[in-house]
């Protein structure tokens, strides 16, 4: 049973996952807070688990994300690249995302507008 097939849902937050280019895209939809922090940081944990540490984040449905948000992605960008996976944000919106321009961590983490661009930058 891929996890894709068996979307994690709150009233918040949904996580699915697919592959693409030999690397799990995560879709995440919803609010990326403190209410489901451990939501999404167990998602993205059994997700390196079963898939890997190779992935992409699909931001595009984020309607808001605070800072202990951004530090799980920071984390997993982190994993990610110590493991020699790749790693990628797209969809990022400026207006639901604030929080990675004020930090700064907009000019270093590795986003991209699509994941077709996502993917011929880091793809295997």
């Amino acid at each position: 049973m891929g996890r894709s097939d068996n979307p994690e849902r709150s009233a918040a937050l949904t996580l699915s996952s697919t592959l693409a280019g030999g690397l799990v895209v995560v879709k995440v939809d919803g609010i990326l807070d403190a209410t489901t922090r451990n939501q999404f940081a167990t998602y993205l944990a059994e997700t390196v688990e079963e898939r890997g540490p190779g992935m992409i984040l699909d931001l595009e449905g984020v309607s808001f994300m605070d800072s202990r948000a951004l530090g799980l992605i920071v984390h997993q960008w982190q994993v990610s690249t110590a493991a020699q996976g790749g790693f990628a944000l797209v969809g990022v919106q400026y207006a639901k995302t604030k929080v990675m321009w004020v930090t700064g961590l907009a000019q270093r983490l590795p986003l991209y507008d699509s994941l077709d661009e996502a993917l011929a930058a880091i793809g295997s």
